[in-house]
């Protein structure tokens, strides 16, 4: 057998398994590549306090430490992040992703948890914006997020996403992806692509009472493995849109408080169609 295809995840790792790092090497996996994970943090969650969250952050020389060791395997065909907890972890990582241009890097800049409504920390947008977006092959923000990076405030239709996507593209990210989903108005779950030429939308039937914690990570993993696997960049994100709606379509009810998306969605349904 020929040797996989290598995909790095350095991101956090969410217990319940339906975010982080479990969602990304699940759907590294799922694209047939060898994942691996360099921690940054650990989520948790309480179930006796309405599941509010709680960051511990991995020190910046754990996380470049962790790097180093990822990096002196053969080469990784594509990487992404994660939740960052500090400006002093992003540059760490840049600092290394800026000795692997050979990697191809997707930024997923997580600003707040879900069921959360705060900047993780306020000082990680500057960094991200001026460390890891120059670096990004695409970058996947929310509304939320674009209108951080864009530092245009919240955004609320298409025409917002593509003011937002042109700065950001401008910051020097290759391709932007506005994840609009469910948050548009209308029956369809809107991302918005740009180039730095074009832009494009891709959309899917929005999902009554989904079950999509992680799929952000999930869709921004399946990008990373399809750029791994040969795809262009635009190719991935397509196929990513496809993998990600499947897998939110298989979502399930974890518990009272979230229901994750289930990474084995895409490949059961065409099974299942056999």
């Amino acid at each position: 057998m020929n040797q996989p295809k290598l995909t790095l995840t350095i991101a956090g790792n969410d217990a319940s398994g339906g975010a982080g790092i479990a969602a990304d090497l699940k759907t590294f996996a799922e694209f047939g590549t060898y994942g691996i994970a360099a921690l940054t943090t650990i989520a948790t969650m309480d179930p006796a306090n309405n599941w509010s969250h709680g960051v511990t952050a991995m020190s910046a020389q754990v996380v470049k430490d962790q790097l180093i060791t990822a990096f002196a395997g053969p080469s990784i065909g594509a990487a992404k992040t994660g939740m960052l907890p500090n400006a002093e972890v992003v540059e760490a990582i840049a600092d290394q992703v800026e000795q692997h241009p050979e990697t191809a890097l997707v930024v997923d800049p997580v600003m707040i948890c879900k069921g959360e409504d705060e900047v993780l920390n306020p000082e990680n947008v500057e960094a991200i914006k001026n460390r890891l977006i120059p670096l990004a092959t695409v970058t996947t923000p929310n509304l939320f997020e674009a209108g951080q990076l864009a530092e245009i405030g919240l955004l609320f239709n298409l025409e917002d996403m593509k003011k937002a996507a042109k700065i950001i593209h401008e910051k020097g990210a290759k391709i932007v992806v506005v994840k609009g989903g469910k948050s548009l108005a209308g029956d369809e779950a809107i991302d918005l692509v740009y180039d730095g030429n074009e832009y494009f939308t891709l959309s899917s039937k929005k999902i009554e009472n989904a079950n999509n914690h992680g799929a952000g990570c999930t869709f921004a993993a399946a990008i990373t493995a399809g750029i791994a696997q040969g795809l262009e960049p635009i190719e991935a994100i397509k196929k990513a849109k496809v993998f990600v709606s499947e897998a939110i379509q298989a979502g399930f009810k974890y518990n009272q408080f979230v229901g994750p998306v289930f990474h084995s969605g895409y490949r059961l349904n065409r099974q299942d169609s056999i």
